[in-house]
């Protein structure tokens, strides 16, 4: 498989001279797996530029995108992706829903005519819906595992598989904490129930769903400092990111979803801090951070 990063903020695009290495757009990954078909994960502003690409090509397009959850750093770019507007192009979108509101209105909602020109029905490309909660799917002739995360409402993370290598993609998740849980009122209640009700590390559900991959993409958005005045907005600080990956047993870990205030430089020193602590703790695992234009080869 293919992985090729074109978007890695989280919350809200942050364009300027203090994002130019590791980008501004927010979240989208490019996979590809080995016969060339296409993964998109997540829609952010990110999607846009893959979009330009795909069109450069001139070539149809059958392509599934797999939406964690449906806050608008993850969705804001679909709108912008120029295959959706082709006829004979098709998009399968799959993602989490609630008993409120449909994945195909998480979708739309922001495409209404009152905040854009454009409907999701007038779209020309042929666009299927598929909603998805914990359980095991194929997608091409590669196998995809979803699990819900820690995050308002909700968030799903997702596990690729395929010719024997794993990628685990887990843009916004928090460490969860049975304490605070009891405070936080913006998490679906099922998934605070389901956290509470394990047995020991609340956490271990998330350990074991990266069992081994050979690569994680993982929230990183805080320092453990800024951590302590952001519990319960459903991010991650670094070192529960290096937990993750230690946990885990995973090949090498992607720090993902930058926060917006972080430049270049900082993130430079954040990464420079969980390859300290790596060495310190004596992890197995790689470590690097997600650029725009980042390619990996699994």
């Amino acid at each position: 498989m293919k992985i090729c990063f074109w978007g890695t903020r989280g919350s809200i695009s942050t364009p300027g001279k203090q994002t130019v290495r590791y980008g501004g757009n927010t979240p989208c990954v490019e996979v590809r797996l080995s016969n060339n078909e296409l993964i998109i994960l997540d829609a952010g502003t990110g999607i846009r530029n893959l979009g330009e690409k795909l069109m450069e090509k001139g070539e149809s397009i059958k392509a599934f995108v797999l939406i964690t959850h449906p806050h608008w750093d993850h969705i804001q770019g679909f709108p912008f992706f120029k295959p959706a507007f082709i006829s004979g192009n098709e998009l399968t979108i799959i993602g989490g829903t609630t008993e409120r509101v449909s994945l195909q209105k998480m979708i739309s909602d922001q495409m209404n005519k009152i905040y854009f020109p454009v409907q999701l029905k007038e779209l020309k490309a042929t666009i299927n819906f598929r909603s998805v909660g914990e359980e095991e799917i194929s997608v091409f002739d590669s196998t995809v595992k979803s699990i819900y995360v820690n995050h308002p409402t909700f968030a799903m993370g997702y596990r690729i598989t395929h010719g024997g290598k794993s990628i685990v993609y887990i843009s916004d998740n928090e460490p969860f904490d049975r304490n605070v849980s009891q405070a936080i009122r913006n998490v679906e209640k099922f998934i605070v129930d389901k956290y509470a009700r394990s047995k020991g590390e609340p956490n271990q559900c998330i350990f074991d769903f990266v069992q081994n991959a050979d690569i994680l993409i993982h929230d990183a958005t805080y320092t453990p400092e800024e951590y302590v005045d952001r519990v319960g907005w459903g991010h991650s600080h670094y070192l529960f990111s290096l937990k993750v990956a230690a946990e885990g047993k995973v090949k090498r870990l992607v720090l993902f979803h930058h926060d917006p205030a972080h430049s270049d430089d900082k993130i430079d020193e954040i990464l420079q801090k969980c390859k300290k602590e790596i060495k310190t703790r004596k992890y197995k695992f790689d470590c690097i951070a997600a650029a725009e234009g980042l390619e990996i080869e699994v």
